[in-house]
């Protein structure tokens, strides 16, 4: 089984960004509970939100490179939630970003992401510059990641079903934002019970453009494939599976 990245707690010194939203109609699945693909948009926009807040809006581009969401308990239509995040690990040209979601009722979702630091006009990986440095090492307690994707191929014969992203999902990169890769997922927990809690990990490996795909299951697993059999994206849910 694939080892997910670890969810670790702020060290208590360091910039910790705070945020509130209150999920609205977009946000939320026939039942009531925040779909996935709204969870993932909230986690960019609060990393851009602290990013902007600490002056740091135009250093670089930084773009998702693998992302976990352990939810314990889906955050709900208007029930407010409050996101905290934080740097919680840095690397040559990438970083790690913590971010716990909360609501009256506690903790509902952790989350944690490896980011890639790009260079303003997004064109190449770039070391982040002192000014980057000295705002989010101090979080980090001296954490270093890697930026090394872990999750395997899928396999030979794995049954497929045709998948398709459409024009309205791709973002200013101009190609699928990241928060469109939860959506297969997504469309399985509509097919099924209403989910109590969910531990998954995506792994963001070739940007993707609209059009049809394929994709690929074996058991935890699920493989967004070009044609060609280019791998976009892989994800694998955590042991105890949708439940």
């Amino acid at each position: 089984m694939t080892a997910f990245d670890e969810l670790v707690a702020h060290p208590g010194t360091g910039r910790l960004f705070e945020h509130t939203v209150l999920p609205g109609i977009g946000d939320a699945a026939p039942g009531g509970r925040v779909r996935l693909d709204a969870l993932a948009r909230w986690l960019q926009d609060v990393a851009h939100a602290d990013t902007v807040d600490a002056g740091l809006g135009g250093a670089a581009l930084w773009v998702v490179r693998r992302a976990r969401l352990r939810v314990e308990r889906f955050p709900r239509f208007g029930e407010p939630a409050t996101l905290r995040t934080f740097c919680s690990g840095l690397g040559r040209m990438w970083a790690e970003r913590r971010t716990t979601i909360a609501t009256p009722g506690g903790v509902a979702v952790e989350a944690v992401g490896l980011w890639v630091h790009l260079d303003a006009g997004g064109g190449r990986p770039v070391p982040p510059a002192p000014a980057e440095l000295a705002a989010r090492a101090p979080s980090t307690g001296g954490r270093v990641v890697k930026a090394r994707l872990r999750h395997p191929d899928p396999p030979a014969g794995a049954p497929e079903a045709p998948w398709t992203f459409r024009a309205a999902e791709l973002d200013l990169a101009d190609h699928v934002n990241n928060a469109a890769y939860w959506t297969p997922l997504e469309e399985e927990l509509l097919a099924g019970p209403e989910p109590a809690a969910l531990d998954a990990e995506i792994e963001y490996r070739t940007p993707a453009q609209a059009g049809p795909l394929r994709l690929a299951r074996d058991g935890p697993r699920r493989w967004l494939v070009a044609a060609d059999g280019t791998v976009h994206a892989s994800v694998v849910l955590g042991l105890d599976g949708i439940n």
